[in-house]
């Protein structure tokens, strides 16, 4: 037997300071969730989670977290333990309600947890119409719904929402769409054919014409459907994410297939208030003008006061607006806080210039 290396640690002094460390946790956790009772207390015991929440201030105590990590663990999965706590501490009294594009198993539901943790209560929903109205009428508190593609640009029926819909954007969330090969078979020897969304098929053509070139391809509504099938059919196979395997009931037989690894979906949090400043915010607008149908010259005179106040401007999608033809909305996402300067002095400017304007959202930009 070899001997044990000189001022190697002893395995059974290491087992005992975890398990001291693990008990200082725990109590630590334990105290912070008495304070976060006493928040909600001193709230009044009828106020309901959504109105105790802040996404701004969960933001800045994780920007906070990020800026303490030293390692070994990485950033995103400190991140991802605090969320969890929060996510724990904030459903003590009520678990924040969030309505999201359903069915159960999709990206969208990953975004939530990634966002908001496990401890809420994740309500799917059919459409993204049907999100948003839940948001409207209360039953939910929050809702997500997808706004933009990496590949595929951005989701017009988000945007036009807004065109009508009074909510807010309370937040963002950046999700790498990880696209895992998902049955109940042990061996890929074994699929016959699988069933996905016609865009993840297509995302993952590249594995799939590589090692399953004789398999059938079966385009689905969703992948959430591709997965249902896929358990319930004996030499099914589905593509999706780790929540859909979880979901139902499937292994993860070959994880990562999708032929890209820079394809991200970015998702809106949407809700009923605007919220204060977080320190490192988007803003994000709706605005028009008399002659949308001018040109560029139009559309330059009427955001001039960006330039002129030092604004960046990140994004701008334009709409018809429904009014009439040739008529069109511009939704612009911009760096800064709507109630800080320069994004307020020049959104003032802006809204001069305007036949139609509505801040959307002023919201904490994306945190990894």
């Amino acid at each position: 037997m070899a001997e044990k290396k000189a001022n190697a640690p002893d395995l059974a002094e290491i087992r005992t300071r975890i398990d001291d460390i693990d008990a200082k946790i725990q109590a630590l956790i334990s105290e912070r969730a008495r304070f976060a009772q006493a928040v909600g207390e001193s709230k009044g015991k009828l106020v309901s989670a959504v109105d105790y929440y802040r996404p701004e201030r969960e933001a800045d105590v994780l920007r906070r977290v990020l800026e303490r990590n030293e390692g070994p663990l990485r950033d995103e999965e400190m991140l991802r333990l605090f969320r969890e706590i929060m996510s724990a501490c904030l459903a003590q009294q009520e678990p924040l309600k969030v309505g999201f594009l359903g069915p159960e198993g999709t990206f969208t539901q990953t975004a939530v947890y990634k966002h908001l943790g496990h401890s809420v209560r994740a309500l799917p929903f059919h459409t993204i119409d049907e999100v948003f109205h839940e948001v409207e009428s209360g039953a939910a508190d929050f809702g997500v719904v997808p706004i933009e593609n990496s590949t595929e640009g951005s989701v017009n029926n988000t945007l036009d929402m807004f065109l009508t819909s009074p909510l807010k954007i309370a937040g963002e969330i950046e999700l790498r769409i990880e696209q895992h090969l998902l049955g109940k078979m042990k061996s890929l020897a074994d699929i016959q054919r699988v069933c996905a969304h016609e865009q993840s098929l297509a995302q993952c053509r590249g594995y799939i014409r590589e090692y399953m070139p004789h398999v059938e391809l079966i385009g689905m509504s969703s992948n959430a459907a591709g997965a249902r099938r896929a358990r319930d059919e004996d030499g099914t196979a589905a593509i999706g994410p780790d929540v859909a395997a979880d979901v139902y009931d499937l292994n993860i037989l070959v994880s990562n297939i999708e032929d890209r690894a820079d394809n991200a979906t970015r998702f809106l949090v949407i809700g009923r208030k605007l919220l204060a400043a977080s320190g490192d915010d988007r803003t994000t607008i709706m605005v028009s003008t008399d002659d949308t149908a001018g040109g560029a010259g139009v559309l330059h005179d009427l955001l001039s006061p960006l330039a002129e106040h030092g604004v960046s401007m990140t994004r701008i999608e334009s709409r018809p607006s429904g009014r009439k033809n040739w008529d069109y909305v511009f939704f612009i996402d911009l760096e800064g806080h709507a109630e800080e300067s320069p994004v307020k002095e020049a959104l003032a400017e802006l809204e001069k210039r305007s036949s139609l304007f509505r801040i959307l959202g002023a919201y904490p930009r994306a945190i990894i």
